[in-house]
């Protein structure tokens, strides 16, 4: 569908909210109200993507490292599967509902500054698991080759050491994919600029809000925990309500300039 002639006006986002350590709660309240506002984007997104969770489960369950790999890369794409979401806030914010034909749309535009960070972020997710196997290799006496390997000899051990590091080094290396993505996600697809420019800007949003961003990145964890932990049927919202707080947290964090914001679909 080609767009519209004009641009919606962007002013009232033009200047950012002031961020604390309470915004996060802010942007679950206003991801929620976009979800209930509009929940049928939101929830087929968390079915199909639930269910691709679950069948990678079942493929792997009983070999660790494929089922490590395929989680991590499950975890890396789902965002960028989700990016039509932003499409559903922002449409949202100025009093319009759109279906899932706009999130489509976004998808068959083939952006290839889209394409170009899923391929990082892909490149990121072989990264970390490729550096876990080799610690664990390494470090444990006894072959994991099992999930129950992993949790028997890992997880469970009495003695610190080797499970600490592992999520010592998983949180450092998740880290810089956060910083990078957080806000450069929804800025690629609200706006026009170059993959470069959206990660510099990201970075700067976090290191200008240090602790509220901690606190986001705990939260996107905790609540993802939370929906695999649940047989994986409370990602069907959870993933939607992330989504949509993650567009109003980029609108709190940056300045949005009128000449670069994509237009809204007719």
């Amino acid at each position: 569908m080609p767009p519209s002639s004009t641009t919606p006006p962007h002013d009232a986002a033009a200047v950012p909210r002031a961020v604390d350590w309470l915004s996060p709660l802010h942007w679950l309240a206003l991801g929620w109200a976009d979800l209930r506002r509009n929940p049928v984007p939101g929830l087929i997104h968390g079915v199909l993507l639930a269910a691709f969770g679950a069948l990678l489960l079942w493929a792997a369950r009983d070999r660790f490292w494929l089922l490590a790999g395929a989680f991590s890369g499950f975890l890396i794409v789902a965002p960028i599967l989700a990016t039509g979401l932003y499409r559903v806030s922002r449409a949202c914010s100025t009093g319009r509902c759109v279906g899932m034909r706009e999130v489509v749309s976004l998808w068959r535009s083939g952006d290839r500054r889209l394409v170009v960070f899923g391929l990082l972020l892909g490149l990121a997710g072989t990264g970390w698991v490729l550096t876990s196997a080799g610690l664990i290799t390494l470090w444990s006496t006894v072959p994991i080759a099992k999930p129950v390997d992993f949790l028997r000899h890992v997880v469970l051990v009495r003695e610190l050491g080797l499970f600490e590091v592992w999520l010592l080094l998983g949180a450092l290396l998740a880290a810089p994919v956060f910083a990078s993505s957080v806000v450069a996600l929804p800025m690629l697809v609200d706006t026009t600029v170059p993959v470069s420019m959206a990660v510099m800007t990201s970075w700067r949003a976090v290191a200008d809000h240090p602790i509220p961003m901690t606190l986001w990145a705990v939260t996107i964890a905790v609540l993802m925990g939370l929906g695999m932990a649940t047989a994986l049927l409370g990602l069907i919202v959870l993933i939607p309500l992330i989504a949509h707080a993650s567009w109003h947290a980029y609108c709190d964090l940056t300045v949005r300039p009128t000449s670069s914001v994509l237009p809204e679909m007719a």
